[in-house]
């Protein structure tokens, strides 16, 4: 049952005209953004506005113009940022994230610095994630596509491999569109692997740019290698993602977490809804989530579908695929 409609009432200070134009975007589609997905209708004139809605939403409402309205000073918001950090405060229940205070270390939280950005993570989720990269040996990352599982590994590598604390980062995703027969296709290893690695590839030219990862290749700094190929190898001082981790089989997987040698780290990602295997053959990612649960070293982190941080209709279209699954 809804509770009455309440009002929440807003002064924005300094009343900086172009500051309150970046905040409300070009026809006040970032209020019109925040309107449809929390439910509520702001009016605002100068630097007043007003946020009408369900109680919880209308005081979530208050809170991101206010946190967006902080942002608006150094940054210049456009849909996708609001939406982000729209997502931001539902992860955190309400409580939304203002930006951290780079004078109040504790503020900060987990992050990762690398050349060419700064990355924090979205949610109370992603802050466990990459808690549990850095703290652990093997870490999994499970749950559904736009949660960030892949792109903070990434960033996890990156780092490690800025700070020396390895040698190399190998990329591994298992094959199975092609039925791990990759021969019939043209080039090199690397240039039959590259599309199934390419969300991997995305999120190293974001970080460190395309002309130096291409020359880390070419010096074999960063590996790519398809999984069938890792049978008999011991990787030392590596930093080693294995993605899309939900279209292995049980042996794969076994084979490949006896891979992790001295000195380096795995991190695991998969989405196990979302499984192209042959029918009857089990995931080694679902297997692996009760054989390894109790294992010292090792943690897992499980997304949910609103921990999506991509296009709001994503978030929508898991939700929905996860209540059909439910009713079947």
């Amino acid at each position: 049952m809804n509770s009455i409609p309440i009002s929440r009432d807003i002064v924005l200070e300094p009343a900086d005209n172009d500051r309150i134009k970046n905040l409300c975007g070009e026809f006040d589609e970032h209020l019109r953004q925040i309107e449809r997905r929390l439910d509520v209708e702001i009016a605002s004139r100068g630097n007043r506005f007003r946020v009408t809605g369900q109680p919880e939403a209308a005081d979530t409402g208050k809170e991101v113009i206010e946190s967006l309205f902080e942002l608006a000073k150094t940054e210049l918001l456009d849909p996708e940022r609001v939406h982000i950090h729209l997502q931001e405060s539902m992860m955190n229940q309400g409580r939304v994230a203002v930006a951290p205070d780079p004078e109040n270390p504790d503020s900060v939280g987990v992050q990762i610095k690398t050349r060419r950005k700064l990355i924090r993570p979205r949610g109370e989720n992603q802050a466990l994630y990459l808690k549990s990269i850095h703290e652990h040996d093997l870490a999994f990352g499970i749950g559904p596509a736009g949660t960030g599982k892949t792109y903070l590994a990434v960033a996890a590598a990156v780092e490690a491999m800025d700070q020396e604390q390895v040698r190399r980062i190998v990329l591994v995703r298992p094959a199975v569109e092609a039925g791990e027969r990759l021969g019939f296709l043209p080039g090199d290893m690397s240039q039959k692997v590259d599309p199934y690695l390419r969300p991997m590839y995305d999120a190293l030219y974001d970080m460190v740019g395309a002309e130096t990862v291409t020359r880390l290749i070419e010096r074999n700094v960063i590996e790519v290698a398809p999984l069938a190929f890792m049978r008999g190898r011991s990787l030392n001082e590596s930093f080693v993602i294995l993605d899309e981790a939900q279209n292995t089989s049980v042996e794969q997987m076994k084979m490949f977490l006896t891979r992790i040698g001295f000195g380096s780290r795995a991190v695991v990602t998969g989405d196990v809804t979302q499984i192209d295997l042959p029918a009857g053959k089990q995931s080694g990612l679902s297997h692996a989530t009760g054989v390894l649960k109790d294992v010292a070293g090792v943690a897992f982190t499980f997304f949910q579908p609103r921990d999506v941080v991509r296009h709001a209709l994503v978030q929508r279209i898991v939700e929905a695929y996860e209540a059909s699954n439910e009713q079947v």
